[in-house]
């Protein structure tokens, strides 16, 4: 689903005042053009954050689902919860911006989205706790996995394999 321009700018204005007031002051701040959004964000797992009630899907990434589990020198670790941890440790306190490019299945936004003008999506790649999704991050990816970061010092199946198998 694309997101349509509005057509007239009051339309445009009146979205933004509801928007704010939905989020009660949560620190949401939604653009005009209602493709940008910024404000504190909640981090729901590794590669999915919420900015007020807007549910947003890091475009480019695949983490770890919560409930799936990893090894490391032979023992089994929660990767889920550590991607959504390392997450947390990159958004909090910090004001998250992003930049929408449309809807996923679930109707999460898609979005690449930055701390301080870095981008959150590159890092949590290249810190090895998520893998590039399409092509997006290769760079990031083969970086992680020749330093054996994150994920890739042990031994994990790519989420979207982990999905397939047990749902």
């Amino acid at each position: 689903m694309r997101f349509r321009r509005r057509r007239s700018r009051s339309s445009g204005i009146t979205s933004l005042i509801v928007a704010l007031a939905l989020a009660g002051g949560a620190g949401l701040a939604l653009k005009p053009n209602g493709r940008s959004l910024e404000g504190r964000a909640q981090v729901t797992d590794g590669d999915t954050i919420r900015i007020g009630e807007t549910r947003i899907r890091l475009k480019g990434i695949d983490a770890p689902e919560i409930r799936q589990h990893c090894s490391r020198s032979g023992r089994s670790y929660a990767c889920g919860e550590t991607s959504r941890r390392a997450l947390i440790d990159l958004v909090s306190g910090e004001t998250v911006r992003c930049r929408a490019t449309g809807r996923d299945r679930y109707q999460r936004v898609l979005a690449r989205c930055t701390v301080n003008g870095r981008d959150i999506g590159a890092r949590m790649v290249e810190d090895g706790w998520a893998v590039s999704y399409g092509r997006d991050y290769d760079p990031e990816e083969t970086r992680a996995h020749s330093r054996s970061a994150g994920l890739w010092e042990g031994d994990f199946e790519r989420p979207q394999d982990w999905r397939r198998r047990n749902s």
